[in-house]
């Protein structure tokens, strides 16, 4: 036989309509619908090579429109990927298969990144597209590669979509082409009930070349994704579809979109398409023609492998140590050494100007970090001498003018991670980690070391009140899963915990930095990095220990104040100092309980929720936080309004002796 495009297409449509009844769970249509354009892509103009996924030159593809997984899955299947597997396949959505109901990055080679919360892929991509260029710019043209997003209405809805479309606009990314499944369904029906925007001018204003087609002509898909490869700006095409293409009493309405055909639509739609196989099942001569598809860039790819090695072995040994996200030799002695000189002579400053002080070191060593804040540069103090800023016109910088978009802004990150080679922070006030939560969320399930510094720790910020005080900010990030929350008490700590977040590789980092200035408690050297210990005794009682006083960032300068008047009233009192409860707990048992102690009365600190605490301090511990919102006045006196006080805590432990 004679394989056509259509018969290619209807082969995505026929896995995803049949693994989706199988499974009696996911989104059809879909895939159905931009069955032609996916086609298109990997058939004709993705690079891509399913025996070296890991290709640092390949094209990135990002299914931004995450529910519609099958289609992925179909194609990573038929271009012989090793995995899926078409048994995993038949499992679709089932524990244990690598097809999950939205593509999961760890789970198989190919997803670029997981997707599901809309709009997240698109503005992730944003930085996928950054590092390609900012990589362009060091190594030149051996790396050079487009990102395609397949985006749908629902990615255009959501807000982040604006943050990365202004910005990508903004800087120009042109390697970056958005594939539009324009078919105006979402889940409760047409798109005409909640949205009348002009996508196509809003994108146009946004600097945006864009290019509108029919979604289910092979040739007009062709050619405006070659017109998008030529154009010197981001490219929306904008593909005018019928969602769930095939069903015939389904299709263009929205009963195709989350839910299965059931058997006899199932049925229909194989008359319709002419698709006369059993469920799962791809003729030979189909299949050998997507096989086909999946060794186009073969060569490409060893040609890429020739040039690569012909490129200096420094650039080369460096590229790979980052993709590796191993540190740079000397790296570690350079934060030593800096940690002696700050025994030497202490310095008492705001933790957010102590992070920018250990960027002093790790940046000009560390040439892979990317830093930037939203808007706050500064405030948050995340750019440093050495680095310059990064334009349209100019990609050999570091730092990232991020503008107000704290969301956009992590979402790229995770993009910048995700390329490989880069080691992203940016910052923010931490009270607008709300902003950047569902991103910070995907950096922890996709394991990407991505540091977010987030300064105006507490109410500690004074006068700007309520709104930007945090008070549930720590807590409610200590509770997911999978990310470290450090609240580093002085300068020290803060150079440890900085270092600790670069050494850890699959996870991100919250850094939680106070505004206002900190006495430096930490007077005596070691090279061990106490901080990443999580939590250690900072200073042992004179006698034998009464009481135990556990803090985090700026109240650990109370506790050791109180501790010398607890010790003046015959009160042995010691004090552990607990920046990170995730690295903590990750100590081994006997280390732990070395550090919390046996002592009678057991008392925590922090200027934030009291939510938590209670796993350190016991039943009967005591923690002096706060549990309600801030209030609008000078730093000091709001500690003295809320009770964190020496005072306080030293009647506190008086109360239990």
């Amino acid at each position: 036989m004679t394989v056509t495009h259509g018969d290619m297409a209807n082969t995505i449509r026929a896995l995803s309509m049949d693994a989706v009844q199988a499974a009696n769970s996911g989104h059809p249509g879909m895939p159905m619908g931009m069955a032609d354009v996916a086609t298109v892509l990997f058939t004709k103009h993705l690079k891509y090579d399913p025996k070296w996924p890991e290709w640092p030159n390949r094209d990135r593809f990002v299914l931004s429109a995450g529910h519609g997984s099958m289609l992925l899955y179909s194609l990573l299947y038929l271009t012989g990927y090793e995995n899926p597997t078409l048994e995993e396949i038949k499992n679709f959505r089932q524990l244990h298969s690598p097809c999950a109901g939205h593509p999961e990055y760890i789970e198989l080679a190919g997803v670029e990144m997981t997707t599901g919360p809309l709009g997240q892929g698109l503005a992730t991509a944003v930085g996928m597209a950054l590092a390609e260029r900012l990589s362009n710019a060091r190594c030149g043209d051996v790396i050079d590669h487009h990102t395609y997003v397949l985006a749908g209405d629902g990615c255009l809805m959501e807000g982040i979509s604006h943050e990365a479309v202004s910005m990508a606009g903004h800087l120009g990314l042109n390697k970056l082409i958005v594939l539009w499944d324009d078919n105006s369904i979402s889940i409760d029906g047409n798109t005409d009930i909640t949205t009348s925007d002009d996508q196509v001018a809003r994108f146009q204003a946004h600097n945006w070349h864009t290019i509108a087609i029919d979604g289910h002509n092979p040739d007009e898909i062709s050619a405006a994704i070659e017109e998008a490869q030529q154009a010197d700006k981001p490219t929306l095409i904008a593909c005018r579809t019928t969602i769930g293409y095939g069903a015939p009493n389904k299709q263009g309405t929205a009963a195709t979109h989350g839910a299965p055909l059931g058997d006899e639509e199932v049925a229909a739609a194989r008359d319709f398409l002419g698709w006369p196989y059993a469920p799962f099942e791809v003729p030979d001569e189909i299949m050998s023609a997507w096989r086909d598809a999946g060794t186009r860039s073969q060569q490409a790819a060893s040609d890429w492998k020739t040039a690569w090695d012909g490129l200096d072995s420094d650039i080369r040994a460096d590229f790979e140590r980052r993709l590796n996200k191993e540190l740079p030799a000397g790296l570690t002695d350079a934060i030593n050494a800096y940690k002696k000189q700050l025994a030497a002579e202490p310095k008492k400053v705001a933790t957010r100007k102590a992070s920018e002080m250990a960027l002093g070191v790790i940046n000009p060593i560390m040439r892979e970090t990317i830093g930037g804040s939203a808007d706050l540069t500064g405030s948050n103090n995340t750019k440093t001498a050495d680095m310059t800023p990064v334009t349209r016109d100019d990609f050999s910088g570091r730092y990232m003018y991020y503008g107000v978009r704290e969301f956009g802004m992590a979402a790229a990150m995770n993009g910048l991670a995700l390329h490989g080679e880069y080691m992203p922070y940016g910052g923010t006030f931490l009270v607008f980690t709300d902003y950047c939560r569902p991103a910070i969320r995907l950096s922890a399930l996709m394991k990407q070391r991505v540091v977010y510094v987030m300064t105006h720790d507490s109410i500690g910020l004074g006068e700007d009140g309520p709104t930007h005080q945090p008070i549930e900010h720590v807590a409610s990030l200590r509770a997911m899963p999978n990310v470290a929350v450090y609240r580093p008490a002085d300068v020290v700590e803060t150079a440890e915990c900085w270092l600790a977040a670069l050494e850890d590789k699959e996870r991100p980092s919250v850094l939680v930095l106070s505004r206002q200035n900190l006495e430096q408690v930490r007077l005596t050297h070691t090279d061990d990095n106490l901080a990443a210990k999580g939590g250690y005794v900072l200073r042992d009682a004179d006698g034998k220990a009464t009481a135990t006083l556990m803090a985090t960032g700026s109240e650990v300068e109370l506790a050791l104040k109180a501790r010398e008047e607890l010790q003046a009233a015959g009160i042995p009192t010691r004090v552990v100092s607990l920046p990170s409860w995730e690295r903590f707990d990750e100590q081994d048992d006997a280390y732990k309980a070395e550090v919390l102690g046996t002592t009678a009365v057991n008392v925590a600190i922090e200027a934030g929720s009291t939510q938590g605490w209670e796993r350190y301090v016991g039943r009967d511990g005591i923690v002096i936080g706060i549990d309600r919102f801030g209030a609008s006045a000078p730093a000091g006196e709001l500690f003295n309004y809320f009770g964190l006080t020496v005072d306080n805590i030293v009647n506190a432990v008086k109360s239990k002796v």
